[in-house]
């Protein structure tokens, strides 16, 4: 017998990019590869993409079917817009003679049968085509007809030597559907990959792909997101920051209005994250639409993530403020994703967001922190998913600016649905008050990692006119109790416009 490869360096593509990358790199030739999930998960569709990326490559491939027929497979691969053109396909399936009275065995048992014929197929079909790339599919049926663990853990092992005799990179695909659980094929694999389907009580399913095994290589850890797609599965590598730490020059991002700059001790600082909280309706993505608008005036690009409002309300609104994001938006400096989370995994928002980092956002706005944690309920550990986002972002001199919900409207008692401290470097304030026989508005900076701020309390207005970052509230006490005490003879200087 041949001897297989002993270079461990040389990798194969699975044709899914972020499936690559988790693997770090790829999978390695001439070796055997375990993927196992339950039905639905998508490993037909992986197995063809691999497959495909051979034929792209002009290798030989095959497709060893153990259940499905030729039509099913060349059904899938349609759904996908795939052609079957260069991939040999093998059927190993009993036709319907089997159910004929004068076929059925009685002095052997089917499965002694049927297993010599089978193995001799694969290996007949192997000598023909001599392929580069393999998928056998699946291992239920083998395990079925091995009937007991010890002939079912030879025969693979068989099979495992001859394929990397012969220098075939093979998927063995596993739906688990076999009448034990066993571990064989694991620990005879050289990697391993599950596929995980998870129903939500609310939207669709989320799939999850983990590395469970891959002797030799660093592999990136944990469970990542994936989803279907018409043209096959596409996989969001979960982030850590750690790997991607730049030490960039950090400037400081100016809003446009010299007062509200003031306030923030200059600006926001590039690589930190700002997060603006206070009551519904009190100008929280209004004043980050002024942010991101300063910043696309300058010539930088922008980025918003929308989970609440719809991309044209909020353009609408912007203009009654003489902001004009559409502008920004027809020049290519700004991008308006508005979110569908009952359908979104949380990698795939990780993704998207990166993906608008590397294509050059300075200023990325996620609106808001409450809508982004309330869209995935049965999502474990978001605020985690948010922090690592975050520290990416801020290594790489990003300005991200967060809008946090508070609940009620005026008093003492309103609350974060987060830990601000945990997820921002910054936060800035805004708040209801009454004075006057009004409901006005106050902003405050709370606090700031880097540099210093101005601990003042400004009125804050919004208008035709734009938005306004008024003077320091000095002779009031209280505001943050939403009714404040103040000295009346200086109201009328305070408020003596035609806004209030």
């Amino acid at each position: 017998m041949e001897k297989q490869n002993s270079d461990t360096s040389r990798f194969l593509s699975t044709g899914v990019p972020g499936l690559d990358t988790i693997l770090g790199g790829g999978l390695t030739s001439d070796r055997l590869f375990l993927i196992e999930g339950e039905p639905g998960t998508g490993k037909t569709t992986l197995a063809l993409q691999f497959l495909y990326e051979g034929v792209r490559r002009g290798e030989s491939v095959i497709y060893i079917t153990l259940a499905e027929t030729r039509v099913e497979l060349k059904a899938v691969a349609q759904s996908h817009g795939w052609s079957m053109d260069g991939i040999h396909v093998e059927d190993i399936i009993p036709n319907e003679n089997i159910l004929h009275p004068d076929h059925q065995f009685t002095i052997f048992h089917p499965s002694e049968i049927e297993m010599g014929m089978t193995t001799q197929r694969i290996l007949d079909t192997i000598e023909k085509y001599k392929p580069t790339r393999v998928v056998l599919d699946s291992l239920s049926e083998l395990q079925l007809l091995a009937e007991s663990p010890l002939r079912y853990r030879r025969q693979v092992l068989a099979l495992k030597q001859y394929l990397s005799g012969k220098g075939c990179t093979t998927l063995f695909l596993d739906d688990r559907t076999a009448l034990s659980g066993d571990l064989q094929v694991r620990s005879v694999a050289h990697g391993v990959i599950t596929l995980e389907l998870i129903n939500q009580d609310y939207g669709s399913e989320r799939r999850r792909v983990r590395i469970v095994k891959y002797r030799g290589i660093a592999f990136r850890g944990g469970s990542h997101d994936y989803k279907i797609v018409t043209g096959g599965l596409v996989v969001f590598p979960r982030l850590i920051a750690a790997h991607t730490r730049v030490h960039t020059e950090r400037k400081q991002l100016s809003s446009g209005i010299a007062q509200l700059d003031t306030l923030t001790g200059g600006g926001l600082d590039e690589g930190t994250s700002t997060l603006l909280s206070g009551p519904p309706g009190t100008g929280k993505s209004s004043l980050c639409a002024q942010y991101v608008y300063a910043a696309t005036q300058r010539g930088q690009k922008a980025a918003m993530f929308l989970f609440e409002e719809a991309a044209n309300n909020l353009l609408l609104r912007s203009t009654g403020l003489g902001i004009d994001l559409q502008g920004a938006i027809d020049s290519g400096l700004l991008i308006i994703k508005q979110i569908d989370p009952a359908e979104m995994a949380p990698g795939e928002f990780m993704q998207s967001v990166t993906d608008a980092e590397a294509g050059g956002a300075r200023v990325i706005v996620i609106d808001s922190l409450n809508g982004y944690l309330k869209a995935m309920p049965d999502e474990r550990f978001l605020a985690t998913h948010m922090h690592e986002l975050l520290t990416y972002l801020g290594q790489r001199g990003v300005v991200t600016i967060l809008v946090g919900v508070q609940p009620g409207v005026i008093g003492s008692n309103m609350t974060t649905t987060v830990d601000a401290s945990y997820i921002a470097d910054s936060v800035i304030m805004l708040r209801y008050f009454e004075a006057r026989g009004k409901v006005r508005q106050a902003i405050s900076v709370f606090k700031k990692r880097v540099g210093l701020h101005e601990r003042t309390i400004r009125l804050f207005t919004m208008s035709a006119k734009g938005i306004q970052v008024g003077d320091v509230l000095t002779n009031f006490h209280g505001i943050l109790t939403g009714i404040p005490t103040f000295d009346d003879s200086d109201c009328h200087v305070l408020f003596d416009d035609e806004n209030g």
